[in-house]
């Protein structure tokens, strides 16, 4: 199973340039796509979608021309935007068994069999009569799996799922991921890099529309191994720490109020700086630091 995008483009009427000859190569399993916001994630995502046409480019999923065939992508796909609505007053039993006469199961007890399945597998079967409107922020993305899982879709993309849920909702939500990420391609579109590394099998790093940077998270961070350089600097004073030229990647206060530097260098910057392990979050400053440069 294969998704291949192939110099995509997409300006709209604003002069927005969203997509700008963007390439990515997909595989099965979980892939994540992190950028900041306003960095084109969600336009790939709804042009991936078929909720938007590109203005140039190729996407070709498993032998499907999405831009020529939508229909025959939509039958394959699973999309969980960043926010969607639900009827009031109405139970998640009820509202799935309505999409899936939508999506095409006709056999009442076909029905119920497929509602059971998706419910127990999102870790909603015991909610399944409460209304939907009612659920929490993560049962509600919870759901949002469901409903997409009642087609069997072959490629799921999920966007920004996590914002806004606190510890255990994310957790809980990203379990579900986890559970049917081996046999589909999921998409998985966040600017929280822990997201990424707690999920993902394969990434890629997002920004101005285009593809900064594919790679493994574990490839990622090996490549900064030995150039990741830490020090500390007393509050209000990081720009005296720091060497002439060299921006830091990332600074965060220390318990005693100090500001840890974190720069990227081939060498130790200067006496106070010692080495340190990378990590993903490097990786991503790193990577959109050197595409300002």
């Amino acid at each position: 199973m294969q998704l291949t995008i192939t110099n995509l483009r997409k300006t709209y009427a604003n002069g927005v340039r969203a997509l700008d000859d963007l390439n990515l190569d997909i595989k099965s399993g979980m892939f994540g796509l992190l950028g900041p916001n306003g960095a084109g994630k969600s336009s790939l995502m709804r042009t991936l979608a078929t909720l938007q046409l590109p203005d140039e480019g190729e996407i070709d999923f498993d032998g499907i021309d999405v831009r020529r065939q939508p229909l025959e992508m939509r039958k394959v796909l699973g999309y969980l935007p960043q926010e969607f609505g639900v009827y009031p007053r109405v139970s998640a039993e009820e509202l799935l068994d309505y999409f899936a006469v939508l999506k095409g199961i006709t056999g009442k007890a076909a029905r119920r069999q497929r509602i059971a399945e998706v419910l127990a597998l999102v870790n909603l079967y015991d909610d399944r009569h409460k209304h939907v409107h009612s659920y929490s922020g993560g049962m509600k993305q919870r759901f949002g799996i469901a409903q997409l899982l009642l087609g069997n879709p072959r490629l799921i993309i999920v966007d920004e799922p996590t914002a806004g849920l606190d510890p255990a909702e994310r957790h809980r939500f990203l379990n579900v991921l986890r559970e049917i990420a081996s046999s589909n391609i999921i998409l998985f579109s966040t600017h929280l890099v822990d997201d990424i590394q707690d999920l993902c099998n394969d990434m890629a790093i997002m920004n101005g529309g285009r593809i900064l940077k594919q790679a493994t998270p574990a490839q990622a961070i090996r490549e900064l191994e030995g150039k990741i350089w830490t020090a500390n600097a007393p509050r209000g004073q990081a720009e005296e720490a720091l060497p002439t030229g060299l921006r830091p990647l990332s600074m965060r206060y220390n318990t005693d109020q100090s500001l840890q530097l974190r720069v990227w260098a081939g060498q130790r910057p200067a006496a106070a700086f010692e080495l340190a392990a990378p990590t993903l979050e490097d990786v991503y400053f790193h990577t959109l630091q050197n595409a300002t440069l």
